[in-house]
């Protein structure tokens, strides 16, 4: 079952969400920087709007989702973020009914021009998953000067 995240889920997605960044880019986050931030996303939702699959009685899959106004194009851009699923659960396609639930989210908003994700160059297999879900790579490049 696909449903909002909470509060409640606090716990689960700040385990995914170090999960994540030590799987994908061997990155060891500061737990209670990384606590604060999902914290703000779950009370708030104009700074994020968590997506979990529950399945067995817990969250085993997460996405979020954050808006990014376009005046070129007059509606939000969505960032699709904080993709995990549980290891013991990959597999059985829960990436997919997330994915396909943001996605029908956006096709019927009249404010969503697109959805947009940024991938770890090396993650050829995210890159793969994401391409066969239809995304194409575009030819933008991301330049950030870290605080």
């Amino acid at each position: 079952m696909i449903r909002r995240g909470n509060i409640k889920d606090l716990d689960t997605i700040v385990k995914y969400n170090y999960n994540l960044a030590k799987e994908t880019e061997n990155l060891k986050l500061n737990k209670e920087i990384l606590k604060k931030g999902v914290r703000t996303a779950l009370e708030d939702n104009e700074n994020g709007i968590y997506f979990v699959y529950e399945k067995d009685d817990m969250v085993v899959g997460q996405m979020m989702i954050t808006k990014e106004w376009s005046d070129w194009r007059g509606g939000d851009y969505w960032w699709i973020q904080s993709v995990y699923v549980n290891k013991d659960y990959r597999g059985q396609g829960i990436f997919t009914q997330l994915f396909d639930h943001v996605k029908y989210l956006a096709e019927r908003s009249n404010n969503v021009c697109s959805l947009r994700l940024y991938v770890e160059k090396k993650n050829e297999r995210a890159k793969d998953t994401y391409k066969s879900k239809g995304m194409k790579e575009t030819h933008y490049l991301m330049y950030e000067i870290k605080k």
